[in-house]
């Protein structure tokens, strides 16, 4: 009866590490251009960068790039085709900008700074549904960008409920796999310790 009971206790430390396992993997975090971040410097390819990536719903882009140079604005197709930074849905301006990927489809970002958009400082990102194969991710509790008159805010145009919203919070993916993998493994000895839990 006791090796059932620590059988057990192991399928279940088991199935809860990798449901946790599963849930961490299912949201990424990518730097936006990678070590050289968001910026002008060093002819940056964002279209490249994007294309080398397989975004889903629940991911996070992190924008870092000095903010007296430079910032982000979601912006609709065709002003991103044309460059037209008079309509942004959502602009980002603190220099370490994390948006949650929260739709599918194609999202689109751009720096409003004068000519950057013109020298390649944008990128359109194609967000899938969020894998099959892992849990979906929860909804973010990041709040939408509230409106502000100030230079050092974020400001949110009409139509920044369609917007991914940013996320200040956001931490590398590395710290959740390491907090995760943490918690796997106290509850793997603790079943291997043959605790009669069950």
């Amino acid at each position: 009866m006791g090796a059932a009971r620590r059988g057990s206790a192991m399928a279940v430390a088991a199935l809860v590490a990798a449901a946790m396992w599963a849930g961490m993997a299912a949201a990424a975090s990518y730097e936006v251009g990678d070590k050289l971040g968001w910026t002008i410097m060093g002819n940056p390819n964002y279209g490249a960068w994007a294309n080398s990536k397989k975004f889903h719903v629940g991911d996070t882009i992190v924008f870092t790039y000095n903010k007296q140079f430079h910032n982000v604005m979601a912006v609709s197709k065709a002003d991103y085709k044309n460059c037209d930074v008079t309509k942004p849905m959502a602009t980002w301006s603190t220099g370490k900008d994390s948006v949650v990927l929260n739709t599918t489809g194609t999202h689109y970002y751009l720096c409003g700074y004068p000519g950057h958009c013109g020298m390649g400082q944008k990128v359109a990102v194609h967000v899938s549904a969020a894998s099959s194969d892992a849990p979906s991710a929860a909804p973010s509790m990041a709040p939408a960008p509230a409106s502000s008159s100030g230079s050092g805010g974020s400001t949110a145009g009409r139509a920044a409920a369609a917007a991914p919203s940013p996320n200040k919070n956001a931490a590398p993916s590395t710290v959740g796999c390491s907090v995760a993998l943490t918690a796997a493994a106290s509850v793997l000895s603790v079943a291997a310790a043959g605790l009669n839990l069950l």
